[in-house]
């Protein structure tokens, strides 16, 4: 059988870091993206095969959960074993709870999409993972949080929501998949400049905070996180489980 990672939101920032150091250690990439120039996929498939390992980059909204099970049930999935499955979807709304403006003011449809995308959507997936036997024993599922799940700014309250449920869920999976063989940890990152930092309103105060307090004195790259996701990717042992594993060069605990 061959071992893969499965790597939701691979295009940009932590996912394709991951995708390109996991490459680089012989693990095969499944990743699925969404609204990317096709250069862009081209260049991270270009990178990942340069590794000698296989690449299979698919266009696909990961919480279109009918297209989920029928890719995950498929013939092409037979032959395939996840090794790592990665969780690095970032897209919420950023919208404050309350204000005078309605139309600024985040709703039931806006908190609904933004749990399912950046937390819900863990739990379906190593649901259709577990039911067509695609873990292995010393599979590690890895899911991308943020101080953001305790601490709260302007127009994040939603993205915060997603990240608690998502430490919640890790936690639940791992007691869940402990049988299996199978370890389930969140990493959190430092403020990391990615795309979906830039989205964040007052994102350059965020930045010029984080510059200062930071022991290192820089910010959390992707690559950063892609080091330590592959320390763990990479591990058969799955007696670390259930954590909240901070990986931000000290950002926490002088913030």
């Amino acid at each position: 059988m061959r071992q893969y990672a499965l790597i939701l939101g691979v295009s940009s920032g932590i996912g394709a870091a991951c995708a390109r150091e996991l490459s680089t250690k012989g693990l095969n990439i499944i990743g699925l993206y969404m609204r990317k120039p096709k250069d862009q996929i081209d260049s991270l498939m270009h990178d990942i095969e340069s590794n000698g390992v296989e690449a299979k980059l698919i266009k696909m909204n990961a919480c279109n959960y009918d297209a989920m099970n029928e890719l995950l049930s498929s013939e092409e999935f037979k032959e395939v074993k996840i090794k790592t499955f990665i969780h690095s979807l970032a897209f919420g709304a950023m919208k404050p709870f309350i204000s005078d403006d309605s139309s600024n003011q985040i709703n039931k449809k806006h908190i609904d999409m933004t749990l399912d995308v950046m937390s819900n959507s863990l739990v379906y997936w190593s649901q259709s993972l577990s039911k067509n036997n695609l873990f292995v024993k010393g599979s590690q599922v890895i899911a991308m949080t943020s101080s953001g799940a305790r601490k709260q700014w302007l127009s994040y309250g939603a993205v915060s929501m997603a990240k608690s449920a998502l430490e919640s869920a890790c936690r639940q999976l791992a007691v869940e998949l402990a049988a299996d063989g199978v370890a389930v940890n969140a990493i959190q990152a430092g403020v990391t400049d990615t795309p979906a930092l830039r989205k964040i309103p007052g994102n350059d105060l965020m930045i010029k905070k984080m510059l200062d307090i930071n022991p290192h004195n820089r910010l959390t790259t992707p690559e950063d996180i892609a080091e330590v996701t592959a320390l763990i990717g990479l591990s058969d042992s799955t007696w670390m489980t259930g954590n909240v594993i901070r990986a931000d060069g000290g950002e926490d605990i002088v913030g």
